[in-house]
């Protein structure tokens, strides 16, 4: 099953979009949860949350909703994947409230980050069997295929990233996918128009197939752009 959905949901400028302008912000939730069925969690790369507002996440989505949580910067800017179990348990033990709804695990590195294989290893460790895990790596020495295979092995994705157009590399890592949409060339800036969102549905159909799983998040917040591209892109990849 491909999800689509946003990174993030607490923007003011979705009022009017997403948002009705006299629906106050702590039912914004509730309100997305009805739109997707999917979203990407970043502040949990800033500050991890109490288990009492995971345990609340929970409570306002339904049992089929799914949450992918973008691990903390300690972990993968600040340690650069170094003594990962902590971090990492620390993180699951604050998520546990989130039970079924927690679909998968972001770990972004750093674009200043050289290729670790060693690191990676240890943190993929970390995390349980049969938590979903996506890497992003944005350093270019990580662009070999020893890294591939490293992460088929373990059935972990690759991100295909998007930022006004496709940024290699663009590989098939696992049996399911992890695309991120951060920025589009269409006007209003920074909206994808039907084009770009065509090609990455079919893109996505030729690696994974017509039945693709996974996940696709649009990260073109401002003016609600991640909002109307996550709507459109569900309709054109079905």
């Amino acid at each position: 099953m491909l999800r689509v959905g946003t990174s993030g949901w607490q923007y003011r400028d979705w009022k009017g979009v997403l948002y009705p302008d006299d629906l106050p912000i702590s039912r914004w939730l509730e309100h997305y949860a009805k739109a997707f069925d999917t979203l990407e969690v970043n502040s949990t790369f800033y500050r991890l949350p109490r288990r009492e507002t995971f345990a609340d996440w929970a409570s306002r989505t339904p049992r089929d909703f799914a949450f992918v949580l973008k691990a903390s910067r300690y972990l993968t800017h600040i340690r650069r994947l170094r003594d990962p179990r902590v971090p990492v348990r620390r993180l699951l033990d604050a998520a546990d409230p989130l039970g079924d709804r927690l679909a998968a695990v972001l770990l972004q590195l750093p674009p200043t980050m050289p290729i670790e294989l060693e690191r990676l290893d240890e943190t993929l460790d970390a995390f349980p069997r049969g938590l979903r895990v996506a890497v992003e790596p944005r350093h270019a020495s990580w662009r070999t295929t020893e890294l591939f295979d490293h992460l088929a092995k373990r059935d972990v994705a690759l991100v295909l990233a998007d930022r006004r157009g496709p940024r290699p590399p663009l590989e098939r890592t696992a049996s399911w996918c992890y695309v991120r949409m951060h920025e589009g060339i269409a006007s209003p800036n920074p909206r994808y128009g039907d084009r770009a969102l065509r090609s990455w549905s079919k893109r996505i159909h030729g690696l994974w197939g017509r039945r693709a799983d996974g996940f696709v998040f649009f990260n073109n917040d401002p003016g609600g752009c991640a909002v109307e591209n996550a709507r459109r892109f569900g309709e054109l990849a079905t």
